[in-house]
């Protein structure tokens, strides 16, 4: 059975993964958009530059977020300036590298969503005299909607199953940044095996209704 450091790094990691798809959904969306739409030369870069935690090894990823916003880091120091301190081994920091880190699993499936729709609702809604923002939110947003849902579950999942990243940004904090993959590995390495088996035992349950839930996403095919 879990014990309250069990309990505390699941509202931890629930805490994280919550916050995280939220900005995710909220600054990952005018990208998807902007990506899905923009016929700009630097589309490929940034599309290339957000995919990027898809093939990087999320410690690297996460040393180079420590560098940065450590003490002698520009971040670090602009933070310092500002009166934050510095965000390494804080849930803010991991907040931000959790951000970095799930941006694709967010973007691209809202981007994906937004390039299906196609160009002809939203010429339908300027022949009504629509404004731009007007038929965003009321015509592209609506019809993108699986696109956001599949985009919530995966961010929300993503999160969830971080290690690498949130180890190396917020180190191993108990009810700080402590959150279930570092948990389970906090188990192994003091061989409580029952405990690691308890909290890994949840994490597949939870993965397998991440695909089930991404499943259902996906339209009927017709015979």
């Amino acid at each position: 059975m879990p014990d309250s450091a069990d309990l505390a790094a699941i509202r931890l990691t629930l805490e994280l993964a919550t916050v995280t798809t939220l900005l995710l959904l909220l600054f990952g969306t005018p990208l998807a958009w902007w990506l899905a739409r923009t016929h700009s030369r630097w589309k490929r870069t940034v599309g290339a530059l957000v995919a990027l935690p898809l093939v990087l090894p999320p410690t690297v990823l996460g040393f180079y977020l420590l560098i940065t916003m450590g003490p002698e880091g520009p971040i670090g120091r602009l933070t310092q300036a500002l009166g934050l301190g510095l965000l390494p081994f804080t849930f803010p920091g991991l907040v931000l590298a959790s951000f970095l880190y799930s941006l694709p699993f967010v973007v691209q499936p809202i981007q994906n969503a937004f390039e299906t729709m196609g160009h002809r609702p939203l010429e339908v809604a300027a022949t009504l005299r629509a404004s731009p923002l007007d038929t965003f939110f009321t015509v592209a947003i609506p019809l993108a909607r699986p696109g956001f849902l599949s985009a919530a579950i995966l961010g929300f999942a993503h999160t969830v199953g971080e290690f690498g990243v949130v180890l190396m940004m917020g180190g191993n904090i108990p009810g700080v940044t402590r959150v279930v993959s570092v948990q389970i590995y906090s188990h192994v390495e003091a061989m409580e095996y029952s405990h690691a088996h308890w909290l890994s035992g949840g994490m597949v349950v939870f993965a397998f209704v991440v695909l089930l839930a991404l499943q259902s996403q996906r339209p009927a095919r017709r015979s």
